[in-house]
């Protein structure tokens, strides 16, 4: 299986991306995972959910150019495109914590999935980065105006823009990196969520029911979706598709 979740003490559910030779790029098996991880962690017991990648080399990698090099047009972009970020709109707005736990390398679509999380811990020396305008496309799942809600303006815009990794420490700087750590995944996981996870769950649901209810006010669904409809333009450019050919012939 391209995934597994596992109960962690303290009703912690972590999800790990099991794509290791893959970077831990994310394809259609990954996105069913995630719904049922988002199921899951509604569950009774469940206090927190910690997203990470199998290994040490990358969290995520964003999407599997791979599989989706067969996506041309604008409707077939916009697809997928539309899946995932229900998928990450689903999980910014779960009522449970959430923490992206960065093991390794988070690009792209990989940076897209961490921002959707409430908070984000990097190993020490990772570098992360929204490189999407590297490949003639904007952020396509949400990310850009996730991205909006948890930076101050400045810092965001010069991420995506620039569409650079930067290091882990420059990241945290920037207000993107909530705290690096130097232990194992789990443990960092663990760590990080125990002061949150030793309440009651109705404590922590309903702190987490005031986010989401100012972004259900500023209508952030509906900046998503006019996102997500750009960037399904930009994907059938011609641009697009050359960054792409030139990526996998380079793979």
């Amino acid at each position: 299986m391209a995934y597994s979740i596992k109960q962690l003490d303290g009703g912690i559910l972590l999800f790990t991306i099991e794509r290791e030779e893959k970077r831990n790029a994310i394809n259609y098996e990954i996105m069913d995972g995630l719904q049922r991880l988002i199921k899951e962690a509604h569950g009774e017991g469940i206090k927190a959910v910690a997203i990470t990648g199998a290994g040490d080399r990358a969290f995520c990698s964003g999407g599997d150019l791979a599989e989706f090099h067969t996506l041309k047009t604008k409707g077939e972009a916009l697809t997928m495109l539309s899946k995932m970020a229900n998928i990450l709109y689903s999980l910014l707005t779960l009522p449970k914590p959430t923490v992206a736990v960065l093991n390794g390398t988070a690009v792209g679509g990989g940076c897209e999935l961490a921002s959707a999380c409430d908070f984000r811990i990097a190993k020490k020396g990772i570098k992360a980065g929204f490189i999407q305008g590297k490949q003639g496309i904007t952020t396509g799942w949400g990310g850009g105006s996730i991205l909006s809600e948890k930076m101050a303006g400045s810092h965001a815009m010069r991420l995506l823009m620039e569409a650079e990794p930067l290091p882990a420490e420059e990241l945290t700087a920037a207000g993107f990196i909530d705290e690096i750590f130097e232990s194992d995944t789990e443990k960092a996981a663990i760590v990080f969520l125990s002061k949150m996870v030793r309440h009651e769950t109705g404590v922590l649901e309903g702190y987490k029911r005031v986010w989401a209810a100012k972004w259900k006010a500023t209508k952030l669904k509906d900046r998503i979706e006019s996102e997500v409809d750009f960037c399904s333009t930009l994907w059938e450019s011609e641009a697009h598709h050359r960054h792409v050919a030139e990526f996998l012939k380079r793979s």
